[in-house]
């Protein structure tokens, strides 16, 4: 079917100067456009055949801007630039996108119908060529919509995830497109500007190919595969890593554990997020036999994420990567510090968005949000009335601004449960406060922030999903000194004020991007490919949403 819309368009391209054209016939496509989108009702409903005109909001807005003028055919015949837009939607499966969202088979079949009348001198139906005008607009703004914000809204399918939507009046760039006579220009100022986005578009391209050799074979079990072990098993081991490039080509074929392997399995680890060990234990052994259709699915949904962010990350910005457990600090497109980081439970999951960091607190009381003080801390003081001493926590009677304290021991701690819990608690700076030494805060709906943390041990775990939601920072003096350097603040300086344990509030002399993200694939700056395990189940929801059909355009 694709070759022959290009045939189609092709040859129609070659015979538009057909004296069958008459200068009158454009006319009478531009009132007939007219009659259709005006008959269109309110909102407009659109179609050609059995396919929805999907833009169907911004279409009529566009050619009233234009008095309905045709936007792809002139006094000449069909331009040039249908054979480009339809050379641009074949490759959209490049973005992560499908081509077949675009009406190119219907495309395809109505030129190939006018191709015909033309060759045959038969009467040229200015009807068609409007059925053929709706659907070329239709594909250009729906395309371009796909480009600039993602096929899918994210919070449709995840109400812990807000995007930072990049919106333009894409009426007007297809007016620009056509007045430049250059579509594909305007396709690629729409995509994502980030390098990592054209990282990622290689690494799909590369997949695919994986995936056009017939993928990799299933390794088949029980793990471990150790160090002393030789035979087929090795070479199915070293043949999947010949695949994704962690072996060389030399290495490949000789049946036995080398020093080789065990670096190359150590690479394979190290970029799925797994634990490095060096041989091929159980995690490992499941992590290579995931098809390569699915890893090609995991790049499709990071690049619709991709389509999901603001169009400036910052010049300085901070992203936690909370599949990837990774805090990175970023400044001119260069990653100048990294750190650890802990993540919400599968229960109390971080959510994503993109905020501002605006200040930061020094030695912070920890006001017990109160769903964790029902769920958490309440079975640990029905058991321990001197919980809360230990833990250096006071309890107040409400939450008001007028609140007294209360004395732990007063209080019938029997009759005390998670429905009738109507206490304050708060926890005084020091060595057992949950939040640490510092807290940076980017004030959101969510509540969420950084902090420090006394349970440092929890940095070595592989994964480490083990918070309420906020996320816990493996260096937080090296992220306090980088937010603070504008401000003169230094290492001692803060080291200083945190001995003190009085609470301190430091405004951040310049709000600084902070961008919370779900990716669960990614290329790195040296071109490493890395998947991590979708802790949330969001890669599913997404796969399936990235199922259906185009929604509307408004």
């Amino acid at each position: 079917m694709k070759s022959k819309i290009v045939v189609s368009v092709l040859i129609f391209v070659h015979i538009i100067s057909s004296p069958v054209w008459s200068d009158s016939f454009y006319e009478q496509v531009a009132n007939y456009l007219r009659n259709r989108i005006e008959a269109s009702g309110t909102p407009p409903v659109l179609s050609v055949g059995h396919e929805k005109i999907n833009a169907s909001i911004v279409l009529p807005r566009f050619y009233e801007k234009r008095l309905y003028q045709p936007a792809w055919i002139d006094d000449d015949g069909i331009l040039d630039t249908v054979k480009e837009l339809v050379g641009v939607l074949r490759s959209a499966d490049r973005e992560g996108l499908r081509s077949k969202d675009y009406h190119l088979t219907l495309i395809a079949d109505i030129l190939t119908s006018i191709v015909k009348e033309v060759q045959q001198r038969q009467y040229l139906n200015p009807r068609k060529y409007v059925d053929l005008e709706l659907l070329l607009t239709d594909a250009f703004l729906i395309y371009s919509a796909h480009l600039l914000a993602g096929r899918i809204n994210p919070q449709t399918i995840d109400a812990e995830w807000f995007a930072n939507i990049r919106e333009t009046d894409l009426a007007d760039v297809l007016e620009n497109a056509c007045q430049n006579k250059d579509i594909s220009s305007a396709f690629e100022k729409l995509m994502p500007p980030q390098a990592g986005y054209a990282r990622l578009k290689r690494a799909l391209g590369e997949y695919r190919h994986i995936a056009s050799n017939g993928g990799w074979a299933q390794i088949p079990g029980p793990a471990p595969i150790n160090t002393d072990e030789s035979g087929k098993r090795i070479l199915d081991v070293k043949e999947r890593l010949r695949m994704t490039k962690e072996l060389s080509e030399d290495e490949f074929h000789l049946p036995y554990f080398s020093k080789a392997l065990e670096n190359a399995i150590r690479a394979y680890q190290m970029r799925h997020g797994l634990e490095i060990t060096g041989f091929i234990d159980e995690e490992t052994l499941i992590s290579m036999n995931v098809p390569v259709q699915e890893r090609i699915s995991q790049i499709e949904v990071n690049l619709e994420r991709w389509r999901w962010l603001p169009q400036n990350l910052g010049l300085q910005h901070v992203i936690v990567n909370i599949a990837n457990f990774r805090l990175d600090i970023v400044e001119n497109d260069q990653i100048v510090n990294t750190m650890r980081v802990i993540v919400g439970k599968t229960y109390r999951r971080t959510p994503v968005f993109s905020d501002k960091m605006t200040y930061l607190v020094l030695n912070p009381y920890w006001h017990v949000p109160d769903n964790i003080a029902r769920q958490d801390i309440l079975p640990m003081i029905r058991k321990d009335q001197s919980y809360l001493t230990k833990k250096g926590m006071k309890i107040f009677d409400s939450w008001g601004a007028d609140a007294r304290e209360v004395e732990v021991a007063t209080l019938k701690w029997s009759e005390i449960n998670a429905g009738n819990f109507r206490f304050r608690l708060r926890q005084d700076p020091g060595p057992e406060n949950a939040l640490g030494r510092i807290k940076f805060m980017f004030p959101n709906q969510f509540n969420v922030y950084l902090h420090d943390t006394p349970s440092r041990e929890l940095f070595l775990k592989t994964n480490r999903d083990f918070s309420s939601g906020c996320i816990r920072i493996e260096k937080p003096i090296e992220l306090a000194e980088y937010v603070l350097k504008a401000a003169g603040w230094n290492k001692h300086k803060i080291e200083v004020a945190l001995k003190r344990q009085v609470e301190q509030t430091v405004r951040l002399p310049e709000a600084i991007d902070i961008h919370l993200l779900y990716w669960t694939c990614w290329v790195d700056e040296k071109g490493i490919v890395n998947f991590r395990r979708d802790i949330y189940q969001r890669d599913k929801l997404l796969t399936e949403a990235l199922q259906e059909g185009p929604p509307g355009l408004h």
